[in-house]
């Protein structure tokens, strides 16, 4: 199923244009992709504009952590979804965007890439604010 990118046939008023061609295979989008939390890490590769190729991250299980304060990446588990500020109803389901707050095994944590697109978790350790 595809998404249609291209320009709307339809005025700001409702109305429709007069459309001088169809929808063009270049204008297609796609759905976007929630990244689940799940037991394994799921990859799906796919053909985009181009014929470039895209990795989409379908569920994952470990997020690489970065420590500000040591300087060091670690890969750590994902223990929760605590907070998605792209949409609220996320962290119920579990969905990973970019700036969500996990926990994970070190503490909490922003996700600073974008598992839709990139097909990785990177995260910043958060500073204990306590």
């Amino acid at each position: 199923m595809g998404v249609f990118q291209g320009n709307d046939i339809r005025k700001i008023t409702g109305g429709l244009k007069g459309t001088h061609r169809g929808k063009r295979k270049f204008e297609m989008g796609s759905v976007p992709t929630e990244t689940k939390l799940g037991n394994t890490d799921v990859k799906v590769k796919e053909r985009v504009m181009g014929g470039n190729i895209k990795v989409r991250l379908k569920y994952v299980t470990f997020a690489n952590l970065f420590d500000p304060a040591e300087r060091t990446f670690k890969k750590v588990k994902i223990i929760e979804v605590v907070e998605v500020p792209a949409n609220r109803e996320y962290a119920r389901r579990g969905i990973i965007t970019k700036g969500t707050k996990i926990r994970t095994d070190a503490g909490l944590a922003i996700v600073t890439s974008r598992p839709g697109q990139d097909g990785v978790v990177n995260a910043l350790l958060m500073r204990n604010e306590s």
